[in-house]
């Protein structure tokens, strides 16, 4: 069953603020595998002009994630998860995250589209910091492919 188009333009609540740590952006920077100072040495960042370590474009993803739950999880619009697959992701950065960032994301659903009966979802994650400037949006497709399909 084809996902209902008046969802489109629909935003959710803001998620609670999440706390960004030094260590959970080291733990990440050390999970992807990347060594840029700048994500586990403070001075080394300082150096580059900010005032504390920064993470990888990346880690915003599990923020982002997780708040885009709520559109997932909502039981009106009917997306059955069993039957998602990840599209794609994109990040448009305004600054880049830094450990003491206190995040909150506001979901908003922008396009719902079929496609040889698979359901096509755009979600925007619009990231503000606890001052209420802009961080980050992202930008997440999911699939959820037609009853029939295996993937």
């Amino acid at each position: 069953m084809a996902l209902d188009q008046s969802f489109v333009g629909r935003s959710y609540p803001a998620t609670a603020p999440y706390e960004v740590g030094r260590e959970k952006i080291r733990e990440f920077a050390e999970a992807i595998g990347d060594p840029a100072p700048a994500y586990t040495d403070a001075e080394a960042a300082k150096a580059l002009g900010h005032p504390d370590v920064i993470a990888p474009p990346t880690f915003v993803f599990s923020i982002t994630f997780r708040a885009a739950g709520q559109v997932v999880e909502d039981p009106q619009l009917g997306l059955d998860y069993s039957r998602v697959v990840h599209g794609d992701q994109k990040f448009v950065y305004t600054r880049p995250v830094r450990a003491g960032d206190r995040l909150t994301v506001t979901s908003t659903i922008e396009a719902i589209k079929s496609l040889a009966g698979n359901d096509i979802l755009d979600i925007r994650g619009e990231v503000h910091d606890a001052a209420g400037e802009h961080v980050v949006t992202a930008f997440t497709k999911l699939v959820a492919r037609a009853a029939g399909q295996e993937g």
